[in-house]
């Protein structure tokens, strides 16, 4: 059986790189979800998850995940939790309990460390920095304090036909304390079901949550839709729908994949991603097309050259 990944961001395409080393041997959905996942958060340069993640107003990094089983279509997720490395293993160990199977706060944090998960400071010198600079600009300057809400999510289908999907993230930069997003929220942030499918989203989730967009792709491949169907026909609807009725519609990217393989995407915004399968990992840009359509194009090296130079320029 055919085997397959994908995952929002440029930022997940080393741990695609490790996801395909599991899915290519014929290694499990899940265990693929949480490597490709694990080597996001473990990157200091990637401003919006994990470790050098950027924290809250009060300079507290706090970060939301989820994990769910597409055989069982078991859930674990957490939100607001800190000092834990890898936000995703605790989500993921948390989707095997029937019960308290979703936590926050000191409660997540608490059952990190009482389960001997790996803890650390996660508020980099690089991340403490941005923060410090952000606040003196909010104190002279009238400006939008949110910046950054890129989530990693992925969807993973492996040679026995099981799928998984994982999200995590830091969440909004100088997001209230306690602030929770679309990420952890079943429906919204993700879902699969290996009778259909996976998807994950990224992007404001405050806008994200109002439509349980995650859901809504999977009700439609269900109906038959490809995966690139099921995404246009669930994102460019309700922005349009909701432009109207809230007013205004954050930045919206969404990724699926079915249990064939087959992948799609839609966007409302510049949207990196990665895909695996049969040919090696691969980095694709996409943009809103026409007729509520998304245009996909290769990443070219010049935007690969700039985007190395942006999240590693110096802090002033």
């Amino acid at each position: 059986m055919s085997w397959g990944s994908i995952a929002t961001w440029r930022m997940s395409y080393e741990g695609m790189v490790e996801a395909k080393k599991i899915l290519s041997q014929g290694g499990n959905s899940g265990d693929a979800v949480e490597k490709l996942i694990k080597e996001v958060e473990s990157y200091p340069y990637y401003k919006s998850v994990g470790f050098g993640g950027l924290p809250n107003e009060n300079g507290v990094v706090q970060m939301d995940a989820s994990f769910m089983d597409g055989n069982t279509l078991a859930q674990g997720a957490i939100a607001g939790i800190q000092d834990v490395k890898h936000a995703i293993s605790v989500a993921r160990s948390l989707s095997k309990r029937h019960y308290n199977s979703f936590l926050v706060g000191e409660g997540a944090t608490q059952y990190a460390k009482l389960h001997g998960f790996e803890t650390t400071n996660m508020l980099t010198d690089r991340a403490k920095k941005i923060w410090e600079k952000k606040k003196k600009q909010l104190q002279t300057k009238a400006l939008n304090p949110y910046d950054g809400h890129d989530t990693v999510g992925a969807v993973c289908l492996d040679k026995c036909g099981s799928m998984a999907v994982g999200t995590s993230t830091s969440g909004l930069f100088m997001k209230k304390p306690g602030r929770v997003g679309d990420s952890p929220l079943s429906g919204s942030g993700f879902y699969v079901d290996s009778e259909i499918g996976g998807a994950a989203a990224t992007g404001l989730g405050e806008d994200i949550m109002k439509g349980c967009l995650s859901y809504e792709i999977i009700r439609a491949m269900g109906n038959g839709k490809t995966p690139q169907e099921a995404c246009d026909k669930a994102v460019y609807p309700f922005i349009k729908k909701l432009k109207q009725r809230y007013g205004k519609a954050g930045e919206f990217s969404l990724i699926a994949m079915n249990n064939k393989g087959e992948w799609g995407v839609a966007t409302n915004v510049e949207f990196t991603f990665c895909v695996a399968n049969e040919q090696d990992p691969q980095i694709l840009i996409a943009y809103p097309g026409n007729e509520e359509t998304t245009d996909i194009q290769p990443i070219t090296k010049e935007w690969l050259d700039k985007y190395e130079k942006r999240i590693k320029k110096p802090i002033d």
